[in-house]
């Protein structure tokens, strides 16, 4: 039999008590909670099922600067962010008892029914993650939602919204349906909107009224967002990874901030007064769904033709054509580059980071990077997810914060322009640099990024210690001649022959080089028996003509085999692909020479 029907989008909440009350009835949730954990007993793949076994996903509103502005408190929402801070745990009501009947509370900052200190309640944890919108994430590969094609703020609350698609729960088999017309599922039906500051006694969280702006650490277009986690262990969420949340939005002013209009059963592992985060600025966001993602899962869309080597060959192809026309016909550094774009830190040995592939591009001036510099730029910004760029000064050196801080009170930890998400590309102009002193914070900085490059590690400053956070952050250094203060991987004189102007792609073929770089880089990769022979005695020919080779170097030319292997879409190392990797680094020493 067919239930009250519930849309998952206007109104989950109602979706999460009406299971969680036939859960109880049922004898799956057991009345008092011994467990007292709150776990789920079912809404979870009620929304799963909705939102992936029947394609619903990009109907869900996605929160930013913008849709906060019009999207309706307690609807379902998706976000995407950078977990830049990890607030610890609290405590909350998550269910109590109406009369003989028990309530959940959970996934929303109030309880919807009334609740006094004499009722019975069950006290259940949840996980606080400080999120901001993803550094330097290219306007491109943000996500689409059927909603915006309207180009029209949409009022989740009106009537008028009959074409929007609805979620069925099933009925105990048990009756003829007459339970949908009962006051307590209408009122589950039609809440959607949290309890105003008069209904302050049934506030199951407080927060502390002192309010730094937290809107000051990151962009003033960009929406920071506080997740709370519901049952994901810790290892599922750690510090700088890119998730999609989806879950109940709650961006109530009315919140109450006062200490005294709590009520009794309000706890929390965090300081009160350190976490502060006002929900007049910050939203919060109840998760229910959250997946991880990869840089693959930033690409709106896939090539139409199914992927195989003579596709992906065709691809690199024209991609590498592409790159060879920005560097003025160099195509030794458009290799180079190539190879760079492709690589990725695959493994970590001691305090060696195995398969990172910086690159420093020397020969270049100011006035040759504002031109290939500049083309250069705006090419990666069309190709890669997530770019970002540093001038190199000693002004800049010198005052900018690039390691995150802990702040002891406030209790958070703020961001550093170093704190990047994994498979961030960074291009670092050091051409502007020029003779000055650095003082103790340049020199600092100077350090950091000396590690990142060297060991792909950031030293977090918690003040009376440091902690190392391990980075996957693509470095390509633009200057005049050998950086003094980046060691990279791979020094490639650039000498183009000619100024092309950069060409206009097709929407086609960008979607393709997109696929290919996000995807190729994370082939498996082997070296059969035969080409290990045939590699070793090469690498020990080496060492005989040349004794200042060492393993940093043939640690690089198996590197650069690697990638070759993966830009052609090979998982084992042929001859043809070593013999390329050495042909390349013939052709690099050369122009050192």
């Amino acid at each position: 039999m067919v239930g009250p029907q519930y849309d998952l989008l206007a109104n989950p909440l109602g979706a999460v008590r009406l299971t969680f009350e036939r859960a109880m009835a049922a004898g799956i949730a057991a009345g008092p909670y011994s467990a007292s954990d709150g776990k789920d007993w079912g809404a979870v793949p009620l929304f799963q099922d909705f939102l992936f076994d029947h394609s619903r996903l990009s109907q869900v509103p996605i929160l930013n600067h913008e849709t906060v502005k019009w999207i309706g408190a307690n609807t379902l929402v998706r976000y995407r962010g950078m977990v830049q801070d990890m607030l610890g745990n609290e405590f909350y009501v998550g269910a109590h008892k109406v009369g003989s009947v028990w309530k959940t509370n959970k996934f929303s900052d109030h309880s919807q029914f009334p609740m006094d200190s004499s009722c019975e309640s069950r006290v259940w944890e949840r996980r606080l993650l400080y999120c901001v919108p993803v550094p330097g994430l290219n306007s491109w590969a943000e996500p689409t939602w059927d909603g915006l094609q309207a180009h029209r703020p949409v009022d989740f609350t009106s009537p008028q919204r009959d074409k929007r698609p609805r979620m069925d729960i099933e009925e105990e088999a048990s009756g003829d349906g007459s339970s949908e017309h009962s006051p307590s599922l209408k009122k589950m039906r039609e809440d959607g909107h949290p309890s105003t500051s008069s209904q302050c006694q049934d506030s199951m969280t407080v927060e502390s009224c002192h309010q730094p702006t937290m809107l000051a650490d990151t962009e003033r277009d960009s929406l920071p967002c506080l997740v709370k986690i519901y049952d994901s262990p810790e290892s599922d969420l750690q510090l700088n990874n890119v998730f999609e949340f989806i879950g109940v939005l709650t961006f109530d002013s009315d919140i109450p901030a006062d200490k005294n209009a709590r009520d009794d059963f309000s706890s929390s592992l965090c300081d009160e007064e350190l976490v502060r985060l006002p929900p007049s600025k910050v939203p919060r966001l109840h998760c229910i769904i959250h997946r991880k993602l990869e840089l693959p899962d930033f690409l709106c869309r896939s090539p139409v033709i199914e992927p195989n080597h003579h596709f992906v060959k065709h691809i690199r192809e024209a991609l590498l054509k592409h790159l060879t026309t920005i560097f003025g016909n160099d195509g030794v550094v458009a290799h180079f580059v190539l190879l760079h774009l492709l690589s990725k830190v695959h493994a970590r040995l001691d305090n060696m980071a195995v398969g990172k592939f910086s690159l420093n591009l020397t020969g270049l001036s100011k006035e040759s990077v504002s031109v290939f510099g500049s083309q250069l730029s705006i090419a990666l910004k069309n190709l890669l997810p997530l770019t970002n760029f540093i001038p190199l000064t000693v002004g800049y050196l010198n005052r900018a914060s690039l390691a995150p801080k802990k702040d002891y009170q406030l209790n958070r930890l703020i961001p550093g322009v170093l704190q990047l998400a994994e498979g961030s590309h960074l291009i670092i102009d050091e051409t502007q640099l020029e003779a000055g002193t650095l003082n103790s914070v340049g020199v600092e900085n100077a350090s950091l990024l000396k590690d990142l490059m060297e060991f792909q590690k950031v030293k977090y400053d918690f003040q009376y210690y440091s902690m190392e956070m391990a980075a996957d952050i693509k470095l390509l250094i633009l200057s005049e001649g050998k950086s003094n203060i980046l060691p990279a991987d791979i020094i490639v004189p650039f000498q183009p022959s000619s100024v092309s102007s950069l060409e206009v792609v097709d929407a086609e073929s960008l979607d393709a080089w997109r696929w290919y770089l996000a995807n190729v880089r994370s082939l498996e990769h082997t070296i059969q028996p035969e080409m290990q022979k045939v590699v070793e005695n090469d690498l020990v020919a080496a060492r005989q003509t040349d004794r200042t080779l060492g393993s940093q170097e043939f640690s690089r030319w198996l590197t650069m085999a690697r990638l070759i292997s993966a830009s052609f879409g090979e998982t084992s190392l042929s001859l043809e692909h070593w013999q390329m990797a050495k042909e390349l680094e013939r052709l690099r020493k050369e122009r050192l020479g």
